[in-house]
């Protein structure tokens, strides 16, 4: 799996001019646009809500020995728990909405890599509504199962020492995720729902890295938001195609089919 998250974060590397090249960023504007305002509005609530929320965890603390320190310790909390869940909320809208004009950024992407082979690769043709509902259906599906393990892991989080190694889980939860959400846009073509969701189990470090560069791609302030879903994406798209290129699992038609196609 090292070598898998190894590939997912190689991917990275000429993803920006590809994007360039292929002229892929005309697709990215209203991406872009939704990225940057849910980014500016979970950041405005985090701000907004943190004080609250903390006032209302330090409640749970009856006694008067401590009160302060665990007030304190309850206000930061509150913080790290908004931010936590704001982010996941928001890579799972921002991939939900953006996933209509993520395929053919995705289409594309796998085009140029296959060449004149991709001519005979057969697709699954999806209008917008269709991709638009399979995104939500994904990142809905994928956004419960990562809270079921975000909020024990941000608990333990609290904990000395256990603390350090909850952390580097909830990076890595989160990762996996994201690479799933930006995985699919390209298996959308190939696979139905619960085939595709096996596929990413059975390449989870392609997952985890794709993600891994995509978080850390956010900590950089207005501009994360802004590039961070383009190049992820395109990364995300170069490392599929070649997978399921190298496993033969794109060529969905018979040679008789095609022949007959071409017929």
């Amino acid at each position: 799996m090292i070598k898998n998250i190894i590939n997912g974060i190689k991917a990275y590397f000429g993803s920006f001019g590809l994007i360039s090249k292929l002229g892929l960023w005309k697709y990215f504007a209203i991406p872009i646009l939704i990225s940057f305002l849910t980014g500016i509005l979970f950041f405005a609530l985090s701000w907004f809500l943190s004080d609250p929320l903390g006032g209302f965890i330090a409640k749970a603390w009856v006694w008067d020995w401590g009160s302060e320190t665990f007030a304190v310790i309850s206000k930061y909390f509150g913080i790290l728990l908004i931010l936590a869940l704001g982010l996941v909320l928001y890579k799972h809208i921002v991939m939900a909405l953006s996933a209509p004009f993520m395929s053919p950024v995705s289409e594309k992407v796998e085009a140029h890599i296959l060449g004149d082979q991709h001519k005979h690769h057969a697709h699954r043709n999806t209008s917008f509504r269709e991709q638009l509902i399979r995104g939500i259906r994904i990142n809905v599906r994928n956004l419960f199962r990562e809270l079921l393990f975000i909020i024990p892991l941000l608990i333990l989080s609290l904990i000395p020492v256990v603390g350090i190694i909850a952390t580097i889980l909830i990076f890595a939860v989160q990762a996996y995720y994201i690479g799933f959400g930006n995985m699919d846009y390209t298996m959308e073509r190939h696979f139905k729902y619960k085939d595709s969701i096996e596929f990413v189990r059975k390449n989870r470090g392609t997952a985890i890295g794709n993600g891994i560069v995509f978080m850390l791609m956010l900590f950089i302030p207005i501009v994360g938001f802004i590039i961070t879903l383009p190049i992820s994406v395109v990364a995300a798209s170069t490392e599929t195609v070649t997978i399921l290129d190298k496993k033969g699992l794109i060529l969905k038609e018979s040679f008789e089919e095609v022949s007959k196609i071409e017929a």
